[in-house]
């Protein structure tokens, strides 16, 4: 898929939902007075441009950046939308850590993984300048933006061990990264299938006044439908504890999933490690 506009739409008051074509993928941009935030940069050089085209659009203010994890198509492109006078790019320790750890590393096992179906895409991923967070905090940090309180959290591994959300609580948005996904099951590649669901837990709680989530990937949500995801998880999990205790192989309690046994299966492999370190004596 060649790289094309992207939807813009204002999910709340001065915030807004920048959607690209390729993967789904969503950005927002949060207006303050003066200043304005932008949560995540997509996945390369090209689409970052574009994002950058489409934030102009809306505003001039300088931009602080911030990413919700470290996965190519949250935060490749920051290289090209990091402010030149050196305004932070937020993250959570562990993004940053992963990043400057297997940076590289990862760039070339996406790259061979998207070749044969998104060629654009993984040559722009290839040849995309890695900027790694200036900026990172263990469990909350409070921004102000303009004016604007604006809180990154992470609620816990789920999708990866340094997921970050963002809550705008004037307006009652939070913006939840790949914790939640909206149009596809939940991309478990690094994901932790018996913390995901204590991560959603977590952010139910903390944030049960939300009116609007934004998830990583597909359309606005509401909280019925992160608790939805969140018992999804919690099935799933059950579905893994179970298969450990009766010696099940990660591939038979990966077909027992409601979600396809592809997708599934890297963190049911994952889990099962888990657990039997815990309980070698199984």
């Amino acid at each position: 898929m060649t790289d094309t506009a992207l939807a813009v739409r204002e999910i709340a008051d001065g915030v807004f939902a920048l959607r690209h074509p390729e993967l789904n993928v969503n950005a927002a941009l949060v207006l303050g007075d003066g200043e304005a935030l932008l949560v995540d940069t997509l996945s390369h050089g090209a689409q970052a441009r574009r994002l950058a085209a489409a934030a102009r659009r809306i505003t001039g203010a300088p931009l602080t950046l911030v990413n919700t994890h470290h996965h190519f198509d949250h935060c490749w492109g920051n290289g090209v939308l990091a402010d030149p006078d050196g305004r932070p790019v937020w993250a959570h320790e562990n993004c940053r850590r992963r990043l400057v750890a297997d940076g590289e590393r990862l760039r070339e096992r996406w790259r061979r993984q998207w070749a044969p179906t998104h060629p654009a895409l993984a040559a722009g991923l290839a040849a995309a300048p890695l900027l790694v967070p200036t900026r990172t905090f263990v469990v909350d940090a409070l921004l102000e933006v303009g004016g604007r309180a604006v809180t990154l959290s992470h609620p816990g591994p789920g999708h990866t061990d340094g997921d970050v959300v963002v809550h705008v609580p004037d307006v009652g948005v939070l913006i939840a990264g790949d914790l939640v996904e909206q149009g596809a099951p939940p991309d478990f590649e690094d994901g932790d299938a018996l913390a995901w669901p204590a991560a959603l837990d977590e952010l139910l709680t903390r944030f049960g006044t939300a009116r609007a989530v934004l998830p990583g990937h597909g359309d606005p949500v509401d909280l019925e439908f992160v608790a939805g995801q969140r018992d999804a998880l919690a099935a799933l999990a059950e579905l893994l504890v179970a298969g450990h205790d009766r010696g099940a192989t990660a591939e038979q309690i990966a077909e027992r999933s409601s979600w396809p046994p592809a997708a599934v299966l890297p963190a049911a492999r994952r889990a099962l490690a888990r657990l039997k370190a815990r309980d070698p004596g199984r």
